[in-house]
């Protein structure tokens, strides 16, 4: 048995919730590749589009070059690590690997939800202040916002990885797919009451800072569709419909994720454990993308032309 000092300078965790699978891992493995490859063409395609026209300079469009970028972002910190271990006998990673992937899906998780929440009230002043709109959302006001965002996630994560870090640990085997930081914590062997009293505080400002606008939001926009006219309901309904989808489908998997790490989960199928846990990983960065890219007019015209455009030049040069 290894004393205390021994595990407070672990090297390596393992990840004990991947099953035997024999050959049927290169199957997987395709599988995982293929959805990897599809969420980087898809998001770096429609944060390339916004770039390049200068028609979708608009607030709106820099959230949501914000929401692909940040797709990307979750899904480099679950995927490489993901495709290796699929092909690995032995599921171990090495703990500063395991502490930066925390840092990675973490403040991934934060970005989506306060990108969410700010877009939430964009579309409030878009759909109930139409005429004080371009003053009161800026091009500059949503750059801040969005730079708001990014370095607050960053700063409170840093926080809390900086105090797991300091924790000795009583054991290495993590129950997940991926480096999860509630299920690091577990394993200490030492007083955890300052991680615990900060993750816990930091998990209602997480949910609740962002619920605010959301609600507020929801609530002027569902006021204005029940006393607008037809109109305003048709530009609340297809606005909003995307946004909604986008939220509800990424509340369902964190919440799960929740759930899962934090009480007993037996008797639900392991399969269904595994893909359940790695739903808001990889459904949302697939889901974000086609629906606003299929949904906002703007941005689908300006790809069917460009497409139509890269068809008509390569029939010209075959010519």
């Amino acid at each position: 048995m290894m004393s205390n000092s021994t595990l407070s300078s672990l090297s390596y965790f393992i990840l004990g919730a991947y099953l035997n699978i024999g050959n049927l891992r290169y199957f997987y493995f395709m599988i995982t590749a293929f959805i990897y490859i599809v969420i980087v063409v898809v998001n770096t395609s429609l944060i390339v589009i916004i770039c390049m026209n200068r028609s979708l300079h608009e607030p709106m469009y820099i959230f949501l070059c914000s929401l692909f970028v940040n797709e990307l972002y979750g899904s480099t910190g679950l995927f490489p690590m993901l495709l290796i271990q699929i092909l690995s006998d032995i599921h171990t990673v090495s703990a500063p690997f395991c502490y930066l992937q925390i840092f990675c899906l973490y403040t991934y998780a934060h970005v989506e939800f306060c990108n969410l929440a700010v877009m939430s009230f964009d579309r409030y002043l878009a759909i109930c202040c139409p005429l004080q709109y371009n003053t009161r959302m800026t091009i500059y006001k949503a750059v801040v916002f969005i730079a708001v965002i990014w370095l607050y996630s960053f700063i409170k994560f840093f926080i809390t990885l900086s105090l797991n870090i300091r924790l000795p640990l009583c054991g290495n085997a993590i129950n997940s797919l991926y480096c999860h930081n509630y299920l690091v914590v577990k394993l200490a062997c030492s007083d955890t009451k300052v991680n615990n009293i900060y993750g816990l505080f930091g998990t209602v400002v997480t949910i609740v800072v962002p619920l605010l606008p959301i609600v507020f939001s929801y609530m002027k926009i569902l006021k204005i569709c029940f006393s607008g006219s037809r109109q305003t309901r048709q530009k609340a309904v297809s606005t909003c419909t995307p946004h909604l989808v986008s939220l509800l489908n990424f509340s369902f998997g964190c919440s799960f994720e929740i759930l899962r790490t934090r009480f007993d989960m037996s008797s639900v199928p392991r399969l269904l454990q595994i893909f359940l846990s790695l739903y808001f990983l990889i459904v949302q960065p697939l889901l974000n993308p086609i629906m606003y890219g299929l949904q906002m007019t703007k941005i689908r015209k300006t790809y069917e032309h460009l497409f139509c455009y890269k068809m008509l030049t390569g029939q010209r040069d075959t010519v």
